[in-house]
C-alpha cells in the first residue's frame, strides 16, 4: 500500500509541474500577444485565429449537441466523466493520505523501541566508509527487513593508489562499529577508480 500511495503522490507532482509549466506557456504568450492592438500582428484576436479558437468553438459546440442526445458520443462522454472522477480521486488520495516511512528498530523492550530513519543510518554509514584508507567514494543504501532488522548495501570505490581487497577490509573494518552492536547486514561493493579520476 505504501509503495503505490508513493506513486500516486510522484504522478501528482508530476501532473502538477506539467500544469504549472502550461500556465506558465499560456501567460507568457497573452503578454506577449498583448503588446499590440487590432486584429493583426502581436494582438490578442490574431493569437486567437492562429490556434484556431473560431474553429475549436464550433467543434465544441457540435460535441456538446451530439453528447446531450442517445447514442454512442453519450456512453464516450459517460466513461470519460466516470474516468475523470477515478483519477481525481486517486489525486486526492495521493495528496492527502501520508505514507508511512519505514523506521528501522535498533532495541525494543516491552511497549518501547529505539528506532533509526533509513536517511539517517545511510549517512553515518557514508561518513564511516569514506574515512576507510584506500575508499575514495561510498554510496550507502538501507533497506529494512519486514521480519526486522535491516540491510546496507555499501558501493565504494577505492583509490589508484590502493586495490580491492585492502580497500575492502579497510571498509569491513570502519563499519564494523556500526553493524556490530546494531541489527544489521551489509553487502560491500568495491569498485575501480573511474577512468580519468585524479591519482589520490
Amino acid at each position: 500500500m505504501a509503495s503505490v500511495i508513493l506513486v500516486l503522490k510522484t504522478l501528482v507532482r508530476l501532473i502538477g509541474f506539467l500544469l504549472a509549466l502550461a500556465l506558465c506557456i499560456i501567460g507568457l504568450a497573452l503578454a506577449v500577444f498583448s503588446i499590440q492592438g487590432g486584429k493583426s500582428g502581436l494582438s490578442i484576436t490574431h493569437l486567437a485565429h492562429l490556434v484556431h479558437l473560431p474553429a475549436l468553438r464550433h467543434d465544441v459546440d457540435t460535441f456538446l449537441t451530439r453528447m446531450e442526445a442517445s447514442g454512442p458520443i453519450a456512453v464516450v462522454a459517460l466513461a470519460s466523466g466516470v474516468g475523470a472522477v477515478i483519477i481525481g480521486v486517486l489525486a486526492l488520495v495521493g495528496v492527502l493520505v501520508p505514507t508511512r516511512e519505514r523506521l528501522l528498530t535498533l532495541s525494543s523492550s516491552g511497549d518501547e523501541a529505539l528506532l533509526a530513519r533509513r536517511r539517517a543510518l545511510a549517512a553515518l554509514a557514508r561518513s564511516l566508509a569514506e574515512r576507510a584508507d584506500g575508499v575514495s567514494e561510498a554510496k550507502v543504501r538501507v533497506r529494512v527487513r519486514r521480519r526486522g532488522g535491516g540491510k546496507l548495501t555499501v558501493r565504494a570505490q577505492h583509490t589508484r593508489a590502493a586495490d580491492a581487497t585492502a580497500a575492502r577490509s579497510a571498509l569491513e573494518a570502519a563499519l564494523a562499529p556500526l553493524i556490530g552492536p546494531l541489527p544489521l547486514s551489509a553487502k560491500l561493493k568495491v569498485r575501480p577508480p573511474e577512468q580519468g579520476a585524479g591519482v589520490e
